[in-house]
Order: C-alpha cells, then sequence, then structure tokens
C-alpha cells in the first residue's frame, strides 16, 4: 500500500535535519584546562562565554568544555574564589573545537576575606567552618541605605532586625543569638583585610551606613569557631567578611551608571480610636469637665507626621586596567527622606582601589580606600508617640483671632494656662515639635588600608604579607529647639518672659591604626598539601570628643556655636595586641585539618588578665572524593565537617573599667555657687579582676551537592557555651563606688541547627530559575549567674514606660536571657481578662512579686527566609520572604495606655487610647499582665523585584537594564501592634517601616 504523504514527510524531515545541521554548523565548542601557580588542576573554576548564559564549571582535574558557542570573536571570563580573574580573547570557528588554557594566580585579599578564616589560602572545598557567601548577583534588591539589608533573610543563622524605618536606621545583627548579657553581641565587621571598630559614631543612627551598598562584592559569614578562630579577640559573635568590587588584570575601561528613585510610604499605623471614637467613649466615661474639653474637629494625627517620602540614589564607577594596575573608582549619591516629615539622610561616599602586580608578579599590592560624608536630620520616635495619643478632637493649628493666645507658638494648637503659659504635664503638639526641633548631624568617615603580598624569590611556596589600615570617623551634631517651641517653655527665657530656644551640641572623634603581618608557606608533598602561616597583629583605638554645656537664646538671638561653652572632654584608648597562627592539611582532597591559635592581650583588663588564648580545631571528609563516589555523576559534592575551638570576648562598658579613678560629671551634676555653676569630678566603681569573657563552640555540619550542584546545600548543628559572662550585677552599698559593676559571672548556652538548600531547577538559554531556602533553630538558655541567695529572682532588664523604673524582662538561670516576667493574667467566661486580678502562683494569698512568673522570650526560635529568581530571556523576577517564629513581643503602647485613666490622667486635657480598650474595659494601668505578651511571629514579603535587560542601545556602545522594585510588600502575622519584627521585645514609639516603590536603571558602557 502506497503512503501518498510519505515523500512530503521525508522531505520535510530532511528539511528539519538540514536545519539543525546549519544551525549546529555556526556554533563550536570551547575546552580546555584550568590552573594554578603550582601548574595544578583547579576543580570548580566557574568559565562562562561573556555576554551570554554559555559556561560551565572545571572538574576534578581543571578541565571544562563549553558546547554550543556561537561562533567568531568571543571572550572567556575565567574566576573562581580566592584568585585574580581572568577574561581571554578566544577565537570560536564553526563546527570545531578550540582549545585554550588558563592560569589562575591566588588573589590574597578575596582569600582573606572571602574564604572563611581570613589571613589564610585556603579553597573553599578545604573549609573545615561553618561559612555562608552571598555574591551581588543574589543581594538582596531596592532601595538599600545599609550594607547588612543585602543578605537578610539569605544566610541560614543570622538575624537581621533593622531598628524601624528612618533613613539609615541601625540593624541588630546576630549570628546565632546572644552569646553575652551586656557585652557587645555584634558580630565582627571585616572590610577588605580591615577589622573595623564595632561601635558607632556620634551623629550616625548606624555606622555601616556609612559604607555604601553599591561598592560591595561579597558578603561572607563565619559562624563556628573554626572559622572565626584566627580573629580570636572579638569573634565570639561571629565575623561578617565584606569585599567591595575592583578592577581585573587587563579589564578594558567600563563606565556603570546607575539611578534609583523610590517612593516610601507608611506600611501599617497605630490602631487608636478616632475623634468619634474617642468623644464616644469620654462622653460615656468622663466627668463634666473632661467632656468640656473635648475639641469639635476630627484630626488623625499620624497623617499629619507621616508622608510619602522619596529617595534619589545615584552611582557612577570606572573600573578597568591602566596597563599591569587594575582600577576601581565610585562616585555615590544618596537623597533619602524618612516618612517622618523633617527626617531625611544625605550621603555623598567615594572609592578608590589599585591592585598592581610588581617585580614580575612576585608582589602584589592592594590599596583601598573608601570614604563617605553623611548628613541627618533627625527626628525624636517619641513625637510618634505623642501623634499616636493627641487628643483626636483638636485641630493642628488655630488661625484668626481664636488663635491669638497660640501666635507665641506659632499657630499651633497647644494646651495652655489662662494666663497663656503651657498646661503642666500636657502633651505637646507633635506636628509642632517637629518642626520646631532642628537636630542635625554630619558624620565623616574613612576606611582605607595597604596591603603588601610578597612571594619571596629563592623559596617556593613562601609568602610574606603586610597590612597597614586605619579607620578614621568624625562625628559632629547640634540640636536647635525654636523659642516658640511648647515643650521647652523657661519662665526666666529672655526677650519673651514665657518662652526661649534652646542650642546643644556634641562631637567625637574616632580613630583606628592596624597593623598585621604574617608569614605564609604552602608545600605540595605528593598527595598531601600543607599550609602552615603565622602572624601578628596589632590594633589601636583612641576615642574623644568634647562636652559641651547647653545655650539658651530668645527670638531675637542668633545662635553662635562658638560660644558655646565646653568642660573638660573625654579620652580613651584601647589596644589589641595579638599572635596568631595556623596550619592546614589537606591529604589526598579527601582529609582535611584546620588547627587555629590565637593569643590576645587587651589594655582593657589589669595587668595579669589581659592575656587570652583561643584555639580552635576543625576536621572535614570530602567523601566525594572516596572511590565509591569519585564516579557517581548524581552527587557532585558531599563532606562533612567537625570544629572546635573557643573564642574572646572584652567589649563592655569603658576601657578603664580596672582603674580606680574620677570622672567628670554631666551638666545635670553640677554645683551652683551664687551665678555659676562648676562640673565636679567623682569617683567611679572599678573592678580589678575583670578578664575575658569565653565561648566554647562545637559544630558539626554536612555540605552536600547533587547534580552537579544544581541541588546544594549545608546542614550544621551546634552549641556554643559562654562562661565567664562579661556582665553589670548588682553590688552591696558600700561594697564599691557604685551599685552596678562589670563583673565576671555566670554561663550561658546557645544550641541549634541550621539547614539551607539552593536549587536550580531550570537552566537553558532562555529560562533559568534559582532557589533558595534557609531556616535555623536557636535555643537560648542561662546556665548561671554565680552564688545568689535563694529568693533571687535575677537581674531586671527591659525598661518599659508608666512607671518609674519599671521592667519587664529579667536575665534568670534555666531560661532565656530577657525572659518576660509578669504576673499570670485571669480571664472571664467570655475570654475578657479580669481588671488586677492575676494567678496566686505561689499560694500565700497575696498579690505580691512573688507571683511574677518567666514566659516566652523576645529572640526568635526559629528564623527563616525564601528567595527565588527567574529569569526568561531579557526579562527576570525575584522575591524574598522573611519569617520569625516563636519570637514574642509586648505590646507596651496597649499596656502603658489602653485604659480609661490614661485619657484622664490630668486637669485640662484629654489624651487618644489604643482601640485594645475596647477589648479589655481596663480603667487603670496594668502593666506586668502578660496579656500583653503577644505572640510575634511573622512572614514578611521583603521584596520583589522586576527587571528587564534592554540590551546594547546608541549603537551598541551602552547596555541598559530598567528595573522595579517593591520592598516591605506584606507581613501576616497574629501581632496586633505596629510591627511584630522588634528587637528586644519591647513595643514603644516604633518608627512604622515603610512600603517602598523603587525603579531603576542601570547603564554601562
Amino acid at each position: 500500500m502506497k503512503h501518498p504523504y510519505l515523500p512530503k514527510l521525508l522531505f520535510l524531515l530532511l528539511f528539519i535535519c538540514a536545519g539543525f545541521t546549519s544551525a549546529f554548523a555556526q556554533t563550536g565548542t570551547v575546552s580546555g584546562r584550568v590552573l594554578d601557580e603550582q601548574k595544578e588542576g583547579l576543580p570548580g573554576v566557574t568559565v562562562l562565554i561573556e555576554g551570554t548564559s554559555l559556561g560551565n564549571s572545571t572538574n576534578a582535574d581543571g578541565t571544562f568544555a563549553i558546547q554550543n558557542v556561537p561562533a567568531g570573536a568571543q571572550t572567556l571570563v575565567v574566576s573562581f574564589i580566592g584568585y585574580t580573574s581572568q577574561r581571554l580573547p578566544v577565537t570560536v570557528t564553526a563546527g570545531q573545537n578550540t582549545e585554550i588554557n588558563a592560569t589562575l594566580g591566588e588573589n590574597t585579599t578575596l582569600l582573606n576575606e572571602a574564604v572563611v578564616v581570613g589571613y589564610g589560602t585556603q579553597r573553599r572545598q578545604d573549609v573545615t567552618g561553618s561559612v555562608a557567601t552571598v555574591s551581588s548577583k543574589d543581594f538582596v534588591q531596592g532601595q538599600i541605605t545599609n550594607p547588612e539589608q543585602l543578605v537578610q533573610g539569605k544566610i541560614a543563622g543570622v538575624s537581621i532586625t533593622t531598628g524601624g524605618g528612618s533613613p539609615g536606621a541601625g540593624s541588630a545583627v546576630r549570628i546565632r543569638g546572644n552569646s553575652s548579657l551586656n557585652a557587645n553581641n555584634d558580630p565582627l565587621y571585616v572590610i577588605d583585610g580591615v577589622p573595623v571598630d564595632k561601635g558607632g559614631i556620634a551623629g550616625a543612627s548606624n555606622p555601616l551606613s556609612l559604607i555604601n551598598p553599591n561598592d560591595i562584592e561579597s558578603v561572607t559569614v563565619l559562624k563556628d569557631a573554626s572559622a572565626t578562630a584566627i580573629y580570636g579577640n572579638r569573634a565570639s559573635n561571629g565575623v561578617i567578611l565584606i569585599t567591595t568590587k575592583r578592577g581585573l588584570q587587563g579589564e578594558k575601561l567600563t563606565v556603570n551608571f546607575s539611578s534609583q528613585t523610590s517612593a516610601s510610604v507608611r506600611a501599617n499605623t497605630y490602631d487608636v480610636l478616632s475623634a468619634q471614637q474617642f468623644g464616644d467613649i469620654v462622653r460615656a466615661n468622663g466627668a463634666e469637665s473632661q467632656i468640656a474639653t473635648l475639641g469639635t474637629t476630627s484630626t488623625n494625627w499620624q497623617n499629619e507626621i507621616f508622608r510619602t517620602a522619596a529617595t534619589f540614589d545615584n552611582n557612577i564607577s570606572l573600573t578597568g586596567s591602566a596597563g599591569k594596575i587594575p582600577f576601581r573608582v565610585s562616585y555615590g549619591n544618596l537623597y533619602q527622606d524618612g516618612i517622618v516629615i523633617t527626617n531625611n539622610l544625605k550621603r555623598n561616599s567615594g572609592s578608590v582601589s589599585l591592585s598592581p602586580m610588581l617585580f614580575n608578579d612576585h608582589l602584589r599590592v592592594d590599596i583601598n580606600a573608601k570614604g563617605t560624608l553623611v548628613n541627618n536630620r533627625f527626628v525624636d520616635n517619641g513625637q510618634i508617640g505623642n501623634a499616636v495619643l493627641f487628643d483626636p478632637t483638636q485641630p493642628v493649628r488655630v488661625e484668626g483671632a481664636d488663635g491669638a493666645q497660640l501666635a507665641p507658638f506659632g499657630g499651633y494648637f497647644q494646651y495652655l494656662q489662662p494666663n497663656g503659659s503651657p498646661l503642666g504635664l500636657a502633651p505637646g503638639n507633635p506636628v509642632a515639635a517637629l518642626n520646631n526641633t532642628n537636630n542635625v548631624s554630619d558624620v565623616k568617615r574613612l576606611i582605607g588600608n595597604v596591603q603588601l603580598d610578597y612571594k619571596i624569590h629563592g623559596v617556593e611556596g613562601l609568602r610574606a604579607n603586610l597590612n597597614l589600615g586605619t579607620d578614621i570617623s568624625r562625628g559632629d551634631g547640634s540640636t536647635t529647639i525654636q523659642p516658640t517651641d511648647f515643650g521647652n517653655f523657661n519662665p526666666t527665657g529672655g526677650g519673651d518672659p514665657n518662652l526661649s530656644g534652646r542650642f546643644t551640641q556634641y562631637n567625637q572623634r574616632k580613630d583606628m591604626r592596624l597593623l598585621e603581618a604574617y608569614l605564609a608557606y604552602s608545600k605540595q608533598l605528593g598527595s598531601v598539601k600543607l599550609d602552615v602561616q603565622g602572624g601578628h597583629s596589632y590594633q589601636d583605638f583612641v576615642n574623644q570628643g568634647d562636652n559641651f554645656l547647653p545655650l539658651r537664646f530668645d527670638r531675637a538671638t542668633l545662635v553662635n556655636p562658638t560660644d558655646v561653652l565646653t568642660v573638660p572632654g573625654y579620652y580613651n584608648r584601647l589596644v589589641l595586641l595579638s599572635y596568631f597562627g595556623r596550619a592546614n592539611l589537606n591529604v589526598k582532597d579527601r582529609y582535611l585539618l584546620t588547627a587555629t591559635v590565637r593569643n590576645d592581650r587587651t589594655s582593657r583588663f589589669e595587668e595579669g588578665n589581659r592575656s587570652g588564648v583561643f584555639p580552635a580545631v576543625g576536621l572535614g571528609w570530602r567523601i566525594k572524593e572516596e572511590q565509591f563516589l569519585a564516579d557517581n555523576n548524581t552527587v557532585s559534592e558531599l563532606k562533612l565537617r567537625a570544629g572546635w575551638g573557643r573564642t574572646g570576648q572584652q567589649d563592655i562598658g569603658g576601657v578603664y573599667d580596672y582603674l580606680p579613678r574620677y570622672v567628670t560629671s554631666n551638666a545635670g551634676a553640677q554645683y551652683q555657687f551664687g551665678s555659676e555653676f562648676v562640673t565636679t569630678q567623682r569617683p567611679s566603681g572599678y573592678n580589678r579582676d575583670l578578664t575575658w569573657e569565653t565561648t566554647t563552640t562545637w559544630n558539626y555540619g554536612l555540605d552536600y551537592g547533587f547534580l552537579d550542584n544544581r541541588i546544594s546545600g549545608a546542614i550544621d548543628v551546634y552549641q556554643r557555651n559562654t562562661t565567664d559572662l562579661l556582665a553589670v550585677v548588682n553590688v552591696p552599698a558600700g561594697a564599691n563606688l557604685t551599685n552596678l559593676l562589670a563583673s565576671n559571672i555566670g554561663s550561658l548556652r546557645n544550641r541549634g541547627i541550621e539547614f539551607s538548600i539552593n536549587g536550580s531547577p531550570v537552566r537553558s538559554e532562555a529560562w533559568n530559575v534559582d532557589l533558595n531556602f534557609n531556616v535555623a533553630y536557636n535555643e537560648n538558655k542561662i546556665t548561671g549567674l554565680g552564688p545568689q541567695q535563694s529568693d533571687f529572682a535575677g537581674y531586671l532588664v527591659g525598661g518599659i514606660p508608666g512607671g518609674t523604673g519599671s521592667t519587664i524582662q529579667v536575665h534568670s538561670v534555666g531560661f532565656p536571657s530577657s525572659a518576660f516576667y509578669v504576673r499570670q493574667q485571669v480571664y472571664d467566661p467570655n475570654g475578657r481578662p479580669l481588671q488586677g486580678v492575676y494567678v496566686d502562683r505561689n499560694a500565700d494569698g497575696l498579690s505580691s512579686d512573688g507571683d511574677l512568673y518567666r514566659y516566652k522570650q523576645p529572640a526568635p526560635l526559629a528564623v527563616l527566609g525564601f528567595s527565588s529568581n527567574v529569569s526568561y530571556n531579557k526579562l527576570s523576577l525575584s522575591f524574598l520572604l522573611r519569617g520569625n517564629v516563636g519570637n514574642y513581643v509586648y505590646n507596651s503602647a496597649a499596656a502603658n495606655l489602653a485604659n480609661f485613666a490614661n485619657a484622664q490622667s490630668s486637669t485640662g486635657f484629654l489624651t487618644n487610647l489604643p482601640t485594645d480598650i475596647n477589648s479589655t474595659g481596663f480603667t487603670r494601668q496594668q502593666l506586668f499582665a502578660d496579656y500583653y505578651i503577644r505572640n510575634g511571629s511573622f512572614l514578611r514579603g521583603e521584596n520583589v523585584t522586576l527587571g528587564y535587560n534592554v540590551g546594547s542601545v546608541l549603537n551598541e556602545k551602552i547596555n541598559l537594564r530598567l528595573s522595579a522594585a517593591v520592598q516591605n510588600v506584606f507581613l501576616i502575622t497574629k501581632y496586633d501592634g505596629l510591627d511584630p519584627e522588634i528587637f528586644g521585645g519591647v513595643d514603644n514609639n516604633f518608627y512604622p517601616r515603610a512600603r517602598t516603590f523603587t525603579f531603576g536603571v542601570n547603564a554601562s558602557f
């Protein structure tokens, strides 16, 4: 039987095959081998065809092959962490294989910072510690002001909590929880090889806001002692290594310009009564005098102090190589308004990096300098609380004849006495207070270093490294309060008999000097590779400034800052002196050993207590390299890790707490003799026995990768025990010159598990999908507080408003640090809390402090992050979700304010109430009820970004990319306050996080 369609089908098949053959004939293959300087193959090196998605990673012997490469002139980009990247020209012949080899030289700076432990030359596959790296391509997108925001939600075990929505607001960064009670719990930041000052600078809410995120290439987090012990003296809380962008050898000049414009709006508001609801509750419960105090308008005070805020962020950089000198120069300009009126931040930043190779490539010089000038105008967060509370029936301003009495206050409504003076205890108009206060600062910072790495002639494998660095900060600021300000009333002021202005100022000067030097020797002995090194570090911190007395002025007086009087200033100096060594042993690329020891001395302690020795050891077994897995194509990486080590902590209080000394009193502790005020000197408490706080860490980990690392990740289990806690403790009266003293007392434990997984389920020329999920569980417990009386409850912490010296948290043995310390609420059959009725937990028949109990904790038990990046041809979509589980929040606003007694706390004025009063009906404060401890677990849509790569424009001279992003997209939580993400767990006068919409343009040519 004949098939009439068969000839047509055969012809069509031949046509398709010819098409495929023709298409195939237009491409070729590029293959080769990548070697290190010892001429050994480098596995895991990334090899890409520039401008395409074509690429591969080298095999165990350093070989690679890339197929379907378009014929013609191409550029091969070869890169590997810890080595200097190369861009190699290659001409691809259609239908043929083009072979090209590359040799990568070690990049000491990158190795120091990006490969785990600093100062070394370890390959990532040789690492035995717990480490995570996020590169610029995986950073959080959108309007990023502070560097820590780049990796928020990206790394298991790293919790980053922003302290509100103000521009440049500080963040609390915690790696595996708090390891101390009162000492500094921040990680150590190392920027381009410079361990920078962990403290802040006057005039900057966040010292990291002085670093331009656009200059950062990668962020690496060292989490366990095996990874951090090389930085022993300040590594108990982990280490964050920041590597900035730089030029590459032989790179052509590239100019990159990026511009972002953002609009920020409130994502949430405090729930308070409307003018109608407030009037109704006052008329139902208040006296006639209180009802008469009600106004006749309807004002949403939160709407009056909040606004839609604009941000403009522009950056330009020049990257290239001038002969054999790779360089990068950048400039950034940021102007960011806060969503609270009058609040803004301006930042100008610049950076320079040079990386020449001299003496026949034996000497590598890395020169880095980053300078920043930041101008801030701050706002008092207390005015956010005033806006929440201010009577919604009163107007913002009173015009005309009705406002004549308010003219001295700029026409703003205020509560006055009949004689026109401010009404005592009454709150001030928050809009007026914000406009009348000019709280500004100018902050400068310079971080720079010169690092010389020399391969010694005649001794193969021996290097000498010298690193000279500095971190210089200058902070100057002042606050000018206008004479028309209600809250600054002074009956003795000049000019106007009832009003006067106030001018205060401050400054701070911080200088850090660094000198580090080490020798490193690497030797391959058959199947055994040995790396040893030893070095010395000297770091000097000077902190000084002036103490200024405030100046009052009337409306006719111009403020001259040079007229401000000063009293003796302050000067502190801290010196850290260290010796360190490390040995790495690699046997057959399977069995790994890392041993580290660091001896630190600090001037913060008495001679005899200054020295601390911090050892660590890490073991690794690369199971993948065993014969039974070597040829397995499913398993691409499998490594077991185990580590133990000790790290130190000495950062508490002042730098002279071990010395008996006299200190200068502040302006509020002066003695008056006639018309003159005399500043006094007073003795200060001291403790000669202060010594190192020590954290001992065990860590067990598994690194895994499957299907050519399309699925990869890590699992870590750890326990950290901190002993000799540096804590501020109570001492008996007369035992010292203070009732609070820094001491070594007690112990603390953190233990937990971390899991991360990365997936690339789709990889093709058109489609690429990358996924990341990480989760970390951490359990914190105080295991000792030294010898105490049997009825000792613990050290009370967590101050709250509503009473003098009131606290809501406690440090107690057997409980998490800062556990809430509250009374157990009793409820009626309908679930409504009963006012003043609590469980008699000690069964003594009395309502006393003996009924207080520890309930929940502010720190989350689990922190998770999920992100994805999907691209189709030129279009890309990325998002980030973050969440906390098990964190609890004390709703201070509701506990302090949601009661009718608050509305009528004094005569002549009323204050608004949170809507929580509708759930309780409380007539007075119930500050310590566990009813106000609320579950703060949440899931936040942190970021969604849509990008489009336009490609080459203007005769292919410019590559253009457009993007649009939304930050703080949504929040899912049961918490009924403003925001559940509150570091420390006390929700009071919180500056709301904004929802930000950003449009960006990026052009390179």
